[in-house]
């Protein structure tokens, strides 16, 4: 039964998630520490980008949310993709290669 729910399409849409991004942005313990940082307060511009993308996704047909959602997770930059194999061993070698020798 749980492999049903799986491969159903999501029919709701939370923009919750924003919403509580958006709000922690402007806390003063967020600015501080971005203040602290970066040398100036977050104008939390991107915060009210994300919510106002998942506002106009709720008005839109399920199927096509569905889409956008499946766009947007194949579009991210996984972290295991920042380094070629060759590139992560020598970086291994460099950190860890003392260990080898022991």
């Amino acid at each position: 039964m749980e492999e049903a729910k799986k491969s159903e399409p999501r029919t709701s849409l939370s923009c919750t998630p924003c919403i509580d991004a958006l709000w922690f942005c402007y806390s003063p313990v967020f600015q501080v520490k971005q203040y602290y940082r970066e040398g100036e307060f977050d104008s939390c511009k991107g915060k009210w980008v994300e919510l106002f993308s998942c506002i106009s996704l709720k008005t839109r047909p399920a199927a096509e949310v569905e889409a956008v959602l499946k766009q947007r997770e194949v579009a991210k930059e996984h972290i295991w993709q920042f380094r070629t194999r060759q590139e992560a061993t020598e970086h291994w070698k460099e950190q860890f290669g003392h260990l080898e020798e022991e």
